[in-house]
């Protein structure tokens, strides 16, 4: 019944218009013509004017950040985006994401190749089979949903950013940003065929996310999530490099050292340096001041703990596998004081170069060459770029940033 009465609606539009003769003079509209492209009578006409020529014009971009229950994925509750936090992303959109790849990719970088939709969610999104959290998707290659907007802090002079603040809006929003748009990007130019047979045989797309962190490092992956499939590795290696902190990196490093080989040391050195990590010999420093210890997993038959052949580190500990229902436990192996001390004693010149940290390396190498060879892209240097302007946020927020009130 409804497709018929589409066709009789269409019928009806055909024979309406066809009965306006050429010889017919139109009035003028009934509608107001002379309102802009951007409503001024609705609450938030400011801040869209500002979307309009910051976003709409230069790059043909909308920011939904009115709740668009059509476009959100059922399968979850979801809640709409605050008004001045989705104001706030929208200027670190442009200022951390824009302006950074339009500097180093040339002024029509984005205009060819950037998202045509950002989506804003104000809640998480839990999947209700599997209990993971979904951080945002694209949809495409035209559009990226950003989700858990409200866990944003908004910024006051009184109350100014933090490192932890801006830490959490780079793994809730922008390390989610950057992985989507390097999809975006890999679907435009494919990246490497043999990317994919570094860590060949480890892809979990089914469990991925009964891997901790410490099992994926050791397998050579930059996260959990990346373990799934050969393409979400590549963008996580990707995101991870641009938005990854200093102490996230040098968890993953240490992990993924810790229980394989590594075939040249002085490579782990060169990443670093790539990192631009500093306080290697800084004792202050997490990475330099840790635990090492040997994991061990009840028995049930025996009611005994026996060794799984495992080591963590003390940072990881709590994230381990089966640590909530209290399965296994780590005992003291070693205490360091220095990461130098760790890698040169610890970690022995041999493994393979599908796992732990030879296979990190590799990744990172080829992804970079990718972003170089077929993008005219520097990886590190987009990764410092952002650093740099996150580390100057409050001023920036300070002298740019405009929050508007409902009208």
């Amino acid at each position: 019944m409804k497709k018929i009465f589409n066709i009789l609606m269409a019928t009806a539009l055909v024979l309406v218009v066809a009965s306006c003769g050429k010889n017919d003079e139109f009035t003028e509209s009934i509608f107001d013509t002379n309102k802009g492209t951007v409503d001024s009578d609705v609450a938030t006409a400011p801040f869209d004017k500002w979307l309009y020529e910051n976003f709409v014009v230069p790059y043909n971009t909308e920011i939904q950040y009115k709740f668009n229950f059509p476009a959100s994925n059922l399968e979850f509750q979801l809640a709409p985006a605050d008004y001045k936090k989705s104001q706030l992303l929208a200027y670190f959109i442009k200022y951390l994401f824009y302006d950074v790849y339009n500097k180093y990719g040339g002024e029509d970088f984005m205009k060819k190749y950037g998202p045509r939709i950002f989506h804003f969610i104000g809640s998480p999104a839990y999947a209700p089979t599997t209990g993971t959290r979904t951080l945002g998707y694209a949809s495409a290659g035209v559009k990226i949903t950003l989700i858990n907007v409200n866990s944003m802090k908004v910024w006051t002079p009184a109350d100014p950013y933090t490192p932890a603040d801006i830490d959490m809006m780079n793994e809730e929003q922008f390390h989610t940003m950057h992985h989507e748009f390097s999809h975006i990007l890999h679907q435009t130019k494919t990246y490497p065929t043999a990317y994919g047979l570094i860590t060949a045989g480890s892809y979990d797309p089914r469990d991925w996310q009964k891997r901790d962190s410490v099992l994926a490092h050791s397998l050579g992956y930059v996260t959990h999530y990346a373990s799934n499939a050969t393409y979400e590795d590549f963008v996580e290696v990707l995101s991870c490099t641009i938005t990854d902190t200093d102490h996230r990196w040098m968890n993953t490093i240490i992990d993924a050292c810790l229980n394989t080989g590594i075939s040249e040391k002085q490579k782990v050195y060169d990443l670093i340096d790539s990192l631009e990590i500093a306080g290697l010999d800084d004792p202050s420093k997490p990475w330099n001041n840790f635990t090492i210890k040997k994991e061990l997993q009840l028995n049930e038959e025996t009611d005994k703990y026996e060794e799984t052949g495992r080591y963590i580190t003390s940072f990881h500990e709590t994230d381990c596998r089966s640590h909530a229902e209290g399965t296994m436990r780590y005992d003291k192996v070693q205490d360091f004081t220095s990461f130098r001390t760790f890698l040169n004693s610890w970690v022995p010149e041999t493994g393979e170069p599908s796992e732990g940290i030879n296979a990190i390396l590799t990744k990172i190498e080829m992804a970079k060459k990718w972003h170089s060879e077929r993008w005219g892209l520097g990886l590190f240097q987009l990764r410092r770029e952002v650093r740099q302007r996150q580390n100057d946020i409050n001023n920036w927020v300070k002298n740019n940033v405009t929050l508007y009130e409902y009208q």
